[in-house]
């Protein structure tokens, strides 16, 4: 028996479809269990179809110019210790100060040096007029 007014019983409408896809999660190997600058993962799809995480190392912000702190060109960004098991050629630009200072700041020293130079002849060309 039903009263007027009342909703149809909740057996009466047809039940909703839910579709469930595939389950996307993946859970820390490790025991570190934040989402941290340090903690960064991957998440890979094995051959058996498990997906699993694999752990992501910093990337390194590479060598830098001495003076103006500008990113060196031609030059691997690696960790410190990493440039052991590299290449001479990788590490270093054929040039004066390759691997320390950038091509604009060797070039301001090299006018400097030149300025300076061409400045101490003006002086004693003066000096000898006197």
């Amino acid at each position: 028996k039903r009263s007027k007014g009342h909703p149809a019983p909740y057996f009466a409408k047809a039940p909703p479809v839910f579709i469930m896809g595939k389950d996307l999660r993946a859970i820390f190997s490790r025991r570190h269990s934040y989402a941290t600058k340090s903690n960064k993962t991957l998440k890979v799809k094995t051959p058996g179809g498990s997906l699993v995480l694999h752990q992501l190392k910093k990337r390194s912000k590479g060598p830098r110019c001495g003076e103006t702190g500008m990113t060196l060109h031609g030059i691997k960004k690696l960790k410190a210790k990493a440039y052991k098991n590299v290449h001479k050629r990788e590490k270093t630009v054929k040039r004066a100060y390759g691997g320390s200072l950038c091509g604009k700041a060797v070039r301001d020293r090299i006018l400097r040096a030149f300025l300076i130079e061409e400045q101490k002849i003006v002086k004693k060309i003066e000096s000898e007029k006197k």
